[in-house]
């Protein structure tokens, strides 16, 4: 296998694993910020603030996955 051929999968697993947390983790995380909000509509803005504060984190791991695939792409 020529070395670029392996640099483009490496490539593509290290971003396409590294998207499938956080992508599940973003969804299970608005689906039950959504039930709580359903049943206690009160607290929304609570709910909502720490619903967007653990997005940002769960989307950070992604960011790290795209930067790591960078490297193993350009380095």
């Amino acid at each position: 296998m020529d070395e670029a051929a392996a640099r483009l999968i490496a490539t593509s697993l290290a971003i396409g694993i590294g998207g499938i947390g956080p992508g599940l983790g973003i969804g299970i995380l608005v689906g039950k910020a959504l039930e709580a909000i359903g049943r206690n509509p009160e607290a929304t803005s609570t709910i909502q603030t720490n619903m967007i504060l653990g997005m940002a984190f769960a989307e950070a791991i992604a960011i790290y996955a795209l930067v790591v695939s960078l490297i193993v792409k350009f380095v």
